[in-house]
């Protein structure tokens, strides 16, 4: 069985990989075929938990390459603080500045006003479209990064997972690629 992490980014995407890292029965990683164009995109290894937030674009051809023996995890933090963690974050080639001007076409300069309702805006955005994707699915979970120990403890019991539990949990009190 294959397990995508599906979220807006700037959640606890790399925390939530940490910890994986500690189950035995399963591979983990974090953005590891962000480079791929293709099928090359999607081609994950059996029993892998791939935590990538850019997958919430890939919503149908992930469905079409991973019909069966697949969970899906719906990753979640408060909208506002991860809204305002991409806000700080505008360089080229990241996600906002894309959403800005690739996607809305509307912003020749991105100004802290501007990063901001457009951080917003995706934020919203992305969370719908995943929601819609998992409603009805009995193998997927909603997993707040607020309350990520017991969250993963019910995640570790859906897949089956094998391995270090305590350590995995631990994981939670550590922040990963912190916004500064």
């Amino acid at each position: 069985m294959n397990v995508f992490v599906l979220s807006t980014g700037r959640c606890g995407s790399m925390t939530f990989d940490r910890a994986c890292r500690h189950i035995r029965n399963f591979s983990s990683g974090h953005e590891t075929r962000v480079a791929e164009l293709g099928p090359a995109r999607l081609a994950y290894p059996k029993d892998h938990i791939e935590s990538d937030n850019r997958l919430a674009w890939f919503l149908g051809r992930l469905d079409q390459a991973f019909p069966n023996e697949v969970f899906y995890v719906h990753l979640r933090r408060d909208p506002e603080a991860v809204a305002r963690s991409y806000a700080r974050r505008t360089q080229a080639g990241l996600i906002i500045p894309a959403w800005i001007h690739g996607v809305h076409l509307y912003q020749p300069e991105i100004i802290e006003d501007t990063a901001l309702a457009a951080a917003r805006d995706y934020v919203t955005t992305v969370n719908i479209n995943i929601s819609q994707f998992l409603a009805g699915r009995k193998n997927a979970m909603k997993f707040d990064i607020e309350s990520g120990s017991d969250d993963f403890d019910v995640f570790w019991e859906r897949i089956g997972a094998q391995g270090d539990k305590a350590a995995a949990i631990a994981e939670f009190s550590m922040a990963y690629n912190a916004s500064p």
